[in-house]
């Protein structure tokens, strides 16, 4: 198995996770800290669908070595994957604002949970709320990424099938 079928089953299994936890755990427990830990399923799965896109690219030599850091990545993805493969720019803009929500709660000196919403404060104490129709369009818009991702990647497949003799 290539490197990039790899990272893409793991951006389908992580949107599993999310959309399970989602859908099956989170109405059990009502925990809206359980947001949080969607959310970061969520992006891992858009970090994997990137990674996969970029591997797939890189071994028809497409685009060039990259530093493989998320910037690095998430630039290459912006601004080379999205206009050749014809993405949609949100997905961008769905990538960065996942990572921004992870980004402010690791600063944060606040959080809570309030009612079925849970918030994060920054340090200037600007509130970022996170509510379960926030986190169902994020799940639906990765759902659509992960399944264009998988369309890409998955066009040469079969050069790439091993006989088992």
């Amino acid at each position: 198995m290539e490197q990039f079928q790899i990272l893409r089953d793991k951006a389908i299994q992580k949107i599993k996770v999310a959309d399970h936890m989602l859908f099956m755990t989170y109405p059990l427990v009502k925990d809206p800290r359980l947001l949080l830990s969607i959310i970061e399923n969520i992006f891992a799965s858009l970090d994997f669908g990137v990674s996969a896109l970029l591997q797939h690219e890189r071994l028809f030599k497409r685009i060039p070595p990259y530093h493989d850091s998320f910037t690095s990545r998430f630039e290459i993805f912006k601004d080379k994957m999205i206009p050749r493969h014809n993405l949609s720019p949100r997905h961008a803009k769905l990538i960065r604002e996942l990572r921004e929500i992870i980004s402010e709660h690791k600063k944060s000196p606040i959080e809570f949970a309030r009612k079925d919403k849970f918030v994060i404060c920054s340090p200037t104490y600007s509130l970022k709320t996170i509510d379960i129709n926030l986190v169902k369009k994020y799940i639906f818009e990765t759902k659509v990424f992960v399944d264009n991702i998988n369309k890409i990647v998955s066009k040469h497949e079969g050069i790439f099938a091993r006989s088992k003799g």
